[in-house]
């Protein structure tokens, strides 16, 4: 459990406190984006794998006691919670998005707020603190609570950090961007500076979520040992 813990604060910690932050700022004036994405990059794979063989120790260690269970009811709120997150999370990533990686060339863009992004700017990290929260309902162990527990706050707090990133190198055009869109899904739509538009999301990529979704859940009992579906 000690190797968990240390691998899931070295993942969060790693992009808390180094990405999205001056200190980030201050690499990169150093050595450059280009080797500075290079080396995050190898740590933050070398952080998940680390991260990913800690937690299977972790479940099969002695001391991971499990602090609930679940029953059919709970394990249907989790699929509901998983589709959610997969809508997000795949459209998300097929949407050109100024807060995802090497895309701050979108701004330049003048039909940029449109689909995802009129719904939330961050839709990959909303559809991952979701998933994380689904798994956190319905696994009550130490070690999951660790794992997912860690992802969720990753995942909130990241979107905190992109803001504070591109606001600090675009400037004016970010405030911009940032002044009618919202972090929380929905949130630009309640407050009237958008309307929902779901022509724009792209009906390929709703369907690839779709697909994506039923293929998990017909894959997890192999992939990860239990199933997905109640019994």
């Amino acid at each position: 459990m000690t190797h968990l813990i240390a691998a899931a604060a070295f993942f969060v910690l790693l992009h808390l406190l180094v990405s999205g932050t001056r200190l980030r700022d201050a690499i990169t004036g150093k050595i450059g984006q280009g080797p500075y994405m290079g080396l995050f990059s190898l740590a933050s794979i070398a952080g998940l794998v680390w991260l990913i063989y800690a937690f299977g120790a972790a479940r099969a260690a002695p001391e991971n006691a499990a602090y609930w269970t679940v029953g059919p009811a709970t394990r249907n709120i989790q699929l509901v919670l998983q589709l959610f997150a997969i809508l997000l999370i795949v459209p998300g990533l097929t949407t050109p998005n100024p807060t995802s990686v090497r895309q701050e060339g979108a701004l330049e863009r003048p039909d940029v707020i449109k689909g995802m992004l009129r719904i939330t700017r961050h839709p990959f990290l909303w559809g991952v603190a979701i998933w994380a929260l689904g798994h956190l309902v319905v696994n009550g162990d130490r070690a999951s609570l660790i794992l997912f527990g860690s992802l969720l706050v990753l995942a909130l707090f990241g979107t905190a950090s992109i803001d504070a990133k591109r606001k600090r190198a675009l400037g004016a055009s970010w405030d911009a961007f940032a002044a009618q869109t919202s972090n929380v899904p929905f949130a630009a739509i309640l407050a009237g500076r958008q309307s929902l538009k779901l022509g724009e999301v792209g009906w390929w990529r709703i369907l690839l979520a779709l697909v994506i979704y039923a293929a998990l859940l017909w894959l997890h009992p192999y992939a990860f040992g239990v199933p997905a579906l109640p019994a």
